[in-house]
């Protein structure tokens, strides 16, 4: 193999699949990228056997063939180089497998892995295909994945799970995340092909390497799935991922379908409240009280060690007084998914789950479980 690529194609193209590569393996193969060059292409893999990036880019091709590298360290070998440089590689087979990487007047050497050893991940049939714009499928991640669950024991939790819809008047794309404290919910108008979807998990990982790939992607993106395995290609990128092989809980059940009680804030100053209040807690987990009345909302935080905090804000609330406290991060996480002007909370009482909605996105939903105060 003896390649010559231009520098920024090369480094965007490692950055995106280095990403997936763990920083400690077991497996030493896994550390690595493959490198494989034919027909004016160099296509580059990365895997940690449960998702797999692949990547090709316009290379001129001296000599055809194949060779894997430590990712991480070409990665930044290539970011060093200076910007517009051509950047040539070359597999030394005499030398018993070393790729020469060079530029200019610096010349590296870096021991290489068996090419043979390099796992294939076979993505097999994926009979459900369809397309989503970027945009839409960047904010179908960005306004659900803080709701992620990290708790490894509830694995069907750790990811996005992904369906459609046919409960209401129009079918959608519905994506859902939850870690038992707080639900997180967004609906788009379903893609053509997406009507016999079954209900899949994307994991964490997957979910912040795609939305990590989108940043760099324009138009749309095809997605593939089957039971399960999921393959988004854009722009010549293809990521393919297992799925989460677990049930995910019925949701519906802890979305509220009467809490009568309807307070209406500005959703920047009431995050701002939040904010500051939350300031005297030693940790942003603590409770923050919210106390309502007509037409006001008193926002109080008591630490028994440092002191106490409150704020009033103006709010339009018309029913009778309540109070109910609120864990402030998990409040912080969901004012920053409120793009409107005014944020919508539909209460019940103290002890019931709270309904967030979005006052301009009526795609976008939010379940907040009260704390004791």
């Amino acid at each position: 193999m003896k390649i010559t690529v231009e520098r920024g194609a090369f480094l965007k193209a490692l950055g995106h699949v280095q990403s997936v590569v763990e920083r400690r393996n077991t497996i030493p193969i896994l550390s690595n990228v493959m490198l494989e060059a034919a027909k004016g292409q160099l296509k580059l893999t990365a895997t940690d056997l449960d998702i797999e990036i692949v990547e090709s880019i316009p290379s001129d091709v001296l000599r055809n063939g194949a060779a894997t590298a430590p990712a991480h360290m070409l990665y930044d070998i290539v970011r060093k180089l200076p910007d517009g440089a051509q950047v040539q590689a070359e597999l030394l087979t005499q030398e018993g497998g070393r790729l020469a990487v060079s530029s200019g007047s610096v010349r590296f050497e870096l021991a290489c892995l068996p090419k043979e050893d390099f796992p294939q991940m076979a993505a097999g049939a994926l009979p459900h295909r369809f397309r989503v714009p970027v945009d839409d499928l960047k904010r179908l991640i960005d306004k659900t994945r803080f709701a992620i669950s990290t708790e490894e024991t509830r694995f069907y939790l750790n990811g996005i799970y992904l369906h459609a819809a046919k409960d209401g008047k129009t079918p959608t794309l519905r994506a859902v995340a939850t870690d038992g404290h707080r639900l997180a919910r967004l609906e788009l108008e379903l893609p053509d092909g997406a009507a016999e979807m079954p209900g899949i998990i994307v994991p964490r990982k997957t979910v912040t390497e795609l939305r990590r790939l989108l940043d760099d992607a324009d138009g749309a993106v095809d997605v593939s799935l089957s039971d399960t395995k999921i393959q988004f290609i854009s722009d010549g990128v293809e990521l393919t991922s297992k799925l989460i092989d677990g049930t995910f809980p019925d949701y519906q059940r802890v979305i509220p379908a009467s809490n009568d009680k309807a307070l209406t804030l500005d959703s920047k100053e009431f995050a701002q409240s939040v904010d500051r209040v939350s300031t005297i807690s030693a940790d942003k987990t603590r409770a923050v009280k919210l106390a309502l009345a007509k037409d006001k909302l008193t926002l109080s935080v008591i630490n028994p060690e440092s002191g106490t905090a409150t704020e009033e804000v103006g709010a339009t609330y018309s029913a009778t007084p309540l109070e109910i406290g609120f864990n402030a991060r998990y409040l912080l996480d969901i004012t920053g998914q409120i793009e409107g002007k005014e944020v919508r909370f539909l209460l019940s009482d103290a002890g019931s789950p709270t309904l967030i909605e979005d006052t301009e996105d009526k795609g976008a939903l939010y379940v907040l479980m009260p704390m004791r105060v």
